[in-house]
Parts: C-alpha cells; sequence; structure tokens
C-alpha cells in the first residue's frame, strides 16, 4: 500500500493550491481519506475528510470554507484544494487512509502518505 502525497509548494497570502494523494495497494472507493496537517512543534490535525464510498465530505474548522476535498473518477487519487492561504496555513501536509469511515483521530488511520510541504509567506 502507498500514499503518494504531492503539490505542495511556497504561494503568497491569498494564493491557492491543489495537493494530490495517489493511492496504490487499496481500492480507494473502500476508504477514506484524511488530510491532516502538522504545524512546526505541534501535533498532526485533520483538515478535512472524504468519505469515497458516499461521496460524503467533512472540514474542520482550520480551512472550512477554503478546501475543498475531492477524488478523481477512477478514485486513484485524493486532491485538497486550498485558497485564500494564510501563513498560519504553513505546514507539512498529509494525506491517510482509513477503511469505510472518516475519523479525526491519528491513531485510526490505517495508512499513511508521506507529507508535502506548504508555505505561505510573502
Amino acid at each position: 500500500v502507498q500514499l503518494q502525497a504531492s503539490g505542495g509548494g511556497s504561494v503568497q497570502p491569498g494564493g491557492s493550491l491543489r495537493l494530490s494523494c495517489a493511492v496504490s495497494g487499496i481500492t480507494l472507493g473502500n476508504y477514506a481519506i484524511t488530510w491532516f496537517r502538522q504545524r512546526p512543534g505541534q501535533g498532526r490535525e485533520a483538515v478535512s475528510c472524504l468519505r469515497t464510498s458516499s461521496g460524503s465530505r467533512y472540514y474542520t474548522d482550520l480551512l472550512k470554507g477554503r478546501a475543498t476535498v475531492s477524488a478523481n473518477n477512477a478514485k486513484t487519487t485524493a486532491y485538497l484544494d486550498m485558497n485564500n492561504l494564510k501563513p498560519a496555513d504553513t505546514a507539512v501536509y498529509y494525506c491517510a487512509a482509513r477503511i469505510d469511515t472518516c475519523s479525526w483521530a491519528t491513531l485510526e488511520q490505517d495508512y499513511w502518505g508521506q507529507g508535502t510541504q506548504v508555505t505561505v509567506s510573502s
């Protein structure tokens, strides 16, 4: 099983980014993909979740209203589109997979991808 996160980079405040999480070794349609972020010196915080079996989307307050989670039709890649980014959004972003349902708990994720760095700075 492999989750490959990509798409991070440096953007100015107010900018946008699309993060991707390419999934192999599991059937994404049977899993929920949760995006987490970890800011320097802090623990991982859940940002959003897509339950691919139902298409249900969930967001925490961290990026609510500024993010959209989705997956491609082939259900091989999940996306996190972020807009109006702020310096406080600077973090390493991770994708994780959990069988069937969403959970904000890091310990309840089955698989993790490596992180992708997002830096928001002028």
